[in-house]
């Protein structure tokens, strides 16, 4: 009798779990590509992480996505780093080997794709506004500046945080970007994208900026995204402004994931349109 081929394991760890839309997304990627794997969620306890990590490898787990609350635990836990997961001082992606354990973070690779290859944006030269210092800025610091922008703010409500990111991009070789940090006040002149990575859209709020940073030619871009448009994007396009929310960025995000973990890049296209077509129905 033939021995059953194995199928590779993968999950999703967060605390709360049942809401990911990564297991869908991967099955979709997983049935395209012809792998055979199978991935599922795993609600880990908030003070369990680790624990849960080494049961699942234990078990021959191969990789995990991890969301939130345990990104920093993630950077932690990992035996080896890559540099863009070193920048964002989070990790997202962990891929298994042994007891050996790679973490990445793949926010900012996916959020240049979505911008890049699916809204056709290019970032080279350009004026980009990046609101907000926290986490999801710091994520999608790296990647940005690989594209060669003309000019990166990054503007927050405590300056010393922003100042912070600059340093940090500096540190890892910043380009030919001209870096500053601004408080809201402070900004001025029109910017080719503004990208959201503020928490404020989860308050139903947008960040304290002028309509006067908007033209007819700017890509406003909410990290977020939801069955109802954002409050910043509602902002953005009473400003004329063009509109994209992170939908696309979730599911580029796992498809560089997908890569990590089995050398096979997936088409996002029919997933992203799925997706957008489900939440919008």
């Amino acid at each position: 009798m033939n021995q059953v081929e194995k199928i590779d394991q993968y999950v999703v760890i967060g605390n709360p779990i049942a809401h990911s839309k990564s297991p869908a997304i991967h099955a979709r990627f997983a049935a395209q590509t012809g792998q055979r794997m199978q991935y599922q969620r795993l609600l880990a306890p908030i003070d369990g992480f680790a624990t849960s990590v080494k049961a699942f490898m234990q078990a021959g787990g191969k990789g995990a996505n991890v969301t939130v609350p345990f990104k920093l635990e993630a950077f932690a836990l990992a035996t080896q780093l890559t540099a863009r997961a070193q920048a964002a001082g989070a990790v997202n992606t962990l891929k298994f080997d042994g007891e050996h354990i790679l973490g990445d973070n793949t926010d900012g690779i996916g959020l240049v794709a979505d911008i890049v290859c699916n809204a056709h944006v290019a970032l080279r030269n350009k004026r980009i506004l990046l609101l907000g210092a926290g986490g999801a800025a710091r994520g999608v610091l790296l990647p940005i500046l690989s594209e060669q922008p003309g000019e990166l703010v990054i503007a927050n409500r405590t300056l010393s945080k922003a100042q912070q990111l600059v340093a940090l991009a500096q540190t890892h070789g910043a380009g030919n970007a001209l870096l500053s940090a601004a408080e809201w006040p402070q900004l001025s002149g029109k910017f080719d994208l503004i990208i959201n990575a503020t928490s404020a859209s989860l308050a139903n709020e947008v960040p304290p900026i002028s309509p006067a940073l908007f033209s007819s030619a700017t890509l406003a871009y909410d990290m977020m995204y939801g069955a109802q448009v954002t409050a910043f994007l509602r902002f953005s396009e009473a400003q004329g402004a063009q509109l994209r929310d992170g939908l696309g960025m979730l599911v580029e995000q796992a498809a560089e994931a997908f890569y990590l973990w089995r050398g096979v890049r997936p088409d996002t296209s029919s997933v992203l349109a799925e997706l957008r077509l489900a939440l919008e129905s």
